[in-house]
């Protein structure tokens, strides 16, 4: 019987352990398999924030995990949302720290220069979640009706307009002044620091006009102090099927949607992004999900990770050109 070497025997029992040592290692736990967090770039209270904690719960139940609101909140004037965007593009890419997305992701890059992350390549989208579209109302004493009508006097006597918004910058800002260039006309924009303020002085006349939202603007139509005139989404509000479409009222294919949707970091795993996708797509068929969410005038959206990618492109190219045109500075 030969004698087998030292440096044989040695190799045979190190091929030994080693096969045994990764037959007991632990299966990879699928994920998820611990809390996902959600970073929501606005304060708690908020639209954003309260359709994020919505769809926080219905996306944990479809994943059988915890999905944690982590509100980070802006100690920067002018920041607009990008510390919690660099925080969740510098997390590790695993699933676990997703960003709650708003057109904000889309505006700031025209608005704040030397923003410490791309808006694309730092991040893969996983799909739109909600959108509410923004509604064009005006005070009830403005001498005009419709949206034809305002179209008409807002080329005739500009100057004698105005209309708020939430602040330089602010989607509402951004989609009236994109209307404004598309009608070839201008007239005064008066930023306010918060919509509140901007909706009190409306509702006092001392502001013309306003790009707001069904949700909170329904009270005050409903009461006569204001008058809608358009909806800025492709189709009508089935809550307002009486509001025409700024589209359909001669401007094709505009738009003004407060969108929200869930981006992960760059590198997260395919497999992981179809996960959370395929629980989206699952929870936007849930009836009382969108019932709870129609009520208050937000639209349940699945898009999947191409599509969203597309809207994203598209809107950065878009947001330059208004930016750029109308010399629209961050606060």
């Amino acid at each position: 019987m030969k004698h087998l070497s030292r440096s044989k025997i040695l190799t045979s029992l190190s091929l030994v352990f080693f096969q045994t040592f990764v037959y007991l290692l632990p299966a990879q736990a699928a994920y998820p398999d611990r809390p996902i967090k959600l970073v929501v770039p606005f304060p708690a209270g908020g639209t954003v924030d309260l359709v994020a904690r919505i769809i926080a719960t219905q996306l944990g139940k479809q994943l059988n995990t915890n999905v944690v609101i982590e509100n980070v909140l802006e100690n920067v004037p002018g920041a607009g949302g990008t510390i919690a965007s660099s925080r969740v593009a510098k997390s590790t890419a695993d699933g676990y720290t997703l960003l709650f997305a708003t057109p904000n992701h889309t505006i700031n890059p025209s608005l704040i220069q030397n923003i410490p992350f791309d808006t694309e390549k730092d991040f893969l989208p996983v799909s739109l979640v909600a959108q509410i579209p923004e509604l064009l109302v005006a005070h009830s004493a403005q001498p005009f009706n419709t949206f034809t009508e305002f179209v008409s006097y807002a080329k005739t006597s500009s100057e004698k307009l105005n209309y708020a918004s939430a602040g330089n910058g602010t989607l509402p800002h951004i989609t009236m002044e994109l209307l404004l260039q598309k009608m070839g006309t201008r007239i005064t924009h008066v930023p306010y620091k918060g919509a509140a303020p901007a909706m009190n002085d409306l509702l006092s006349g001392v502001i013309g006009l306003k790009m707001d939202t069904i949700a909170t603007s329904s009270q005050h139509i409903k009461s006569g102090k204001l008058k809608p005139l358009a909806i800025a989404s492709a189709s009508r509000s089935p809550l307002m099927p009486q509001v025409p479409t700024v589209a359909e009222l001669g401007f094709p294919g505009y738009q003004g949607i407060l969108w929200m949707g869930i981006l992960a970091p760059a590198n997260t795993d395919i497999t992981t992004i179809n996960i959370l996708f395929k629980a989206i797509q699952a929870m936007s068929t849930q009836t009382e999900l969108l019932k709870q969410l129609t009520a208050d005038g937000v639209e349940m959206v699945a898009s999947d990770p191409t599509a969203f990618s597309k809207l994203i492109s598209a809107e950065l190219k878009q947001w330059r050109d208004v930016v750029q045109k109308a010399q629209i500075k961050a606060e």
